[in-house]
């Protein structure tokens, strides 16, 4: 059975519900978070609480740790949303729940490596690179100004990797090369024997493609597919707007996928 991959769900709750609607309509039962569950988004007890109900695992990400530990190198609306997002967890009435939510973010893990479904070579999951799970960003412009970060990079893959954290889309290649979903028949890429690929599912709760769908990836035994949901963006802006803490940035942003 195929596994579907979720990654930076930002607190978008509105977003996350639709993925998870669409997930379930394809018939795929097993669901697996590359982190970034919250941050940035206006509804993360929501969002833990649907991740916490519906995926076999999740990955810790950046904002994850940062609203956990610190907000370390974050930008300044990222770093008030992170402490804005703490206040809500701490907010909680029911000490119970409260404990809880706090240890799923504790037990969340850097990294998974399981086998493709149905069996097959290894699949190593992080939520920024391989090399360093949590916050290095590997970019699409990386094939032309960083061949040598991504050979390093591509050095602790076995075989296929799955990431996100950049919010952008698409596969990259040990050539080096970048395939987005557009340039993909079907929005899918098929493995070939041989290569090593990274694969980055994109994001549910903030995508930064200028496609303002949620995005999320099906990994099956022979391929990968980017899969697009639409939701009511003016919902979740609505309530970027209304939190003071949030940037009304956050909720524009959303509008233009960026």
């Amino acid at each position: 059975m195929p596994t579907a991959v979720i990654s930076d769900i930002h607190g978008n709750a509105e977003a996350l519900r639709q993925v998870l609607a669409d997930i379930r309509a394809r018939g795929i039962e097993r669901v697996v978070c590359l982190g970034d569950i919250v941050g940035y988004g206006p509804e993360p007890l929501v969002c833990t609480d649907l991740v916490r109900e519906r995926c076999a695992w999740s990955l810790m990400g950046n904002h994850d740790f940062g609203v956990l530990y610190e907000p370390t190198n974050f930008n300044p609306g990222a770093e008030s949303a992170a402490y804005w997002t703490r206040e809500q967890f701490d907010r909680e009435p029911d000490a119970a729940r409260r404990a809880e939510r706090y240890e799923f973010l504790g037990r969340l893990r850097v990294r998974v490596i399981e086998p493709l479904p149905g069996g097959g070579p290894p699949v190593l999951a992080v939520h920024g690179s391989p090399r360093r799970p949590i916050n290095e960003y590997i970019f699409p412009d990386d094939v032309m100004t960083a061949p040598d970060k991504l050979q390093a990079v591509f050095e602790r893959v076995e075989r296929l990797a799955l990431v996100g954290h950049t919010h952008v889309p698409g596969v990259f290649t040990d050539e080096p090369d970048f395939y987005p979903p557009g340039e993909l028949s079907d929005a899918c890429y098929r493995f070939s024997e041989g290569e090593k690929a990274i694969i980055n599912v994109g994001s549910v709760g903030q995508p930064r493609d200028h496609d303002p769908r949620a995005c999320y990836a099906v990994l099956a035994d022979d391929h990968v597919r980017f899969v697009r949901v639409p939701y009511d963006v003016e919902v979740t802006a609505r309530l970027i707007r209304a939190e003071p803490a949030l940037n009304p940035w956050l909720a524009e942003r959303l509008f233009d996928g960026r």
